[in-house]
């Protein structure tokens, strides 16, 4: 136990288990919801199930064992939605969007060892780095209302709100209501006790039937990924888009969380480049195995707040990940059911707007550009689409108003990257 020094972090391995066993809980939906997003896309769910728990433990392992942090990875909500609609919208092989991913990974890796990547996150501003998240999270949410039938394309309308008499429908309102309702009591693990007493509900209205509960586990598969289809197919604003958001999401989360451990010193986080790297290891196998980039998790709050801080909390995450690739029957069944995991995706956007309150509305030059960006993700279910208007317009306005001088040169940069992309090499 010396290896995570918990005498120097005032903990023990009692402390540390139940960390562990708090964190696992409150992100286990990831095992389920993340093969049902993908799935979607035409990708098996038995290669995405383990997929996903191989880039999660890989990952988690590499946060525990070289950065010692209480701080869990897994594959990111958001982009694993973002993945599926490149996919289904654009006519895109989830082999060459995979190749996307894997490039992304590789990138971050060598960004991670660099400072290239905290000039680029210090360069972007702030109102745009919010705009990101909170677009995410309309996009999320409308793929949550979407896929259970809350909302439908509309003969008058572009969309109108589904049949609440159909029965998926009804129970995704049952579900959701249930999952609200611990959310707004801080029950911790809400969302997948939500999906618990959600699935309990299906099972007895015959919406969810299992066909087994134990099995070995399925087989990995590596992928044949199509690099070169990335540049064939010219979808550099789909890479941009992993690369970005992953780096923003990582970034966000492991000073969030460090804070609220004490974990920062001095304004600086100790072991900063393999607990960065982590993530983009994880990208890269998940990628080969078949599944979208991976993030730090947010959730990994609850295990610090319940007394977690070495990565003794990580180990025990991973080993629970790793015992749930016998449950594959339970899981494939679960994520079948639309209405269990649909709640979860509607509820992550909502969190995800947190930070809208943070930026300057008042001020056109920086309101308009973040309105472009929140507007463009769900609407064109596109997050590179998103991003790519908000870096054009927001240095747009700056020289208009003669501000051009306060824009990090990098900025423009990808604004002019990003005209010529969308002028030249559509990725629809």
């Amino acid at each position: 136990m010396d290896l995570f020094k918990l005498k120097d972090n005032h903990t023990n391995a009692r402390t540390e288990f139940t960390a562990g066993i708090t964190t696992f809980f409150t992100m286990a939906y990831i095992i389920v919801v993340n093969p049902a997003v993908h799935t979607a896309a035409g990708v098996p769910f038995d290669q995405v199930f383990m997929a996903t728990i191989i880039s999660t433990i890989i990952g988690t392992l590499i946060m525990a064992f070289f950065a010692n942090y209480p701080i869990a990875v897994a594959p990111g909500m958001g982009l694993n939605a973002y993945f599926a609609s490149v996919v289904a919208s654009q006519g895109i092989s989830y082999q060459v969007v995979f190749g996307a991913v894997f490039l992304a990974g590789a990138i971050f890796a060598l960004l991670s060892l660099t400072k290239f990547r905290e000039t680029l996150i210090s360069a972007i501003p702030e109102s745009l780095k919010y705009a990101i998240t909170a677009g995410i999270g309309l996009f999320i949410a409308f793929l949550g209302f979407t896929m259970s039938g809350l909302v439908v394309p509309g003969e008058a309308n572009i969309i109108e709100f589904g049949n609440i008499r159909d029965p998926m429908t009804a129970l995704t309102i049952v579900g959701l209501f249930i999952t609200l309702i611990l959310m707004a009591r801080k029950i911790k693990g809400a969302l997948f006790l939500g999906m618990a007493a959600t699935g309990l509900i299906a099972y007895f209205t015959g919406q969810l039937e299992f066909t087994g509960w134990v099995s070995a586990p399925p087989t990995p598969v590596f992928f044949d990924l199509d690099i070169v289809g990335v540049f064939k197919q010219g979808i550099y604003s789909v890479l941009f888009a992993f690369l970005l958001v992953t780096i923003f999401e990582t970034t966000g989360t492991i000073i969030g969380v460090a804070e609220q451990g004490g974990f920062m010193k001095n304004g600086h986080l100790p072991s900063a480049k393999p607990a960065l790297f982590a993530d983009a290891a994880a990208t890269m196998v998940g990628s080969t195995f078949g599944t979208s980039p991976s993030s730090a998790y947010i959730e990994s709050s609850a295990g610090v707040a319940a007394g977690g801080r070495t990565g003794l909390t990580t180990v025990v995450v991973a080993g629970f990940f790793a015992v749930s690739i016998f449950f594959t029957p339970i899981i494939g069944a679960i994520a079948n059911v639309a209405a269990i995991t649909a709640p979860v995706l509607i509820i992550v956007g909502c969190l995800m707007m947190d930070g809208l309150a943070h930026i300057k509305w008042k001020k056109f030059d920086e309101a308009f550009p973040a309105f472009a960006v929140i507007m463009a993700m769900p609407l064109t279910s596109s997050i590179a689409t998103g991003i790519a208007i908000g870096f054009i317009t927001y240095p747009l306005l700056k020289l208009a108003i003669g501000k051009g001088k306060e824009i990090h040169w990098i900025i423009y940069l990808f604004a002019v990257i990003f005209i010529l992309q969308m002028l030249y090499f559509p990725a629809n």
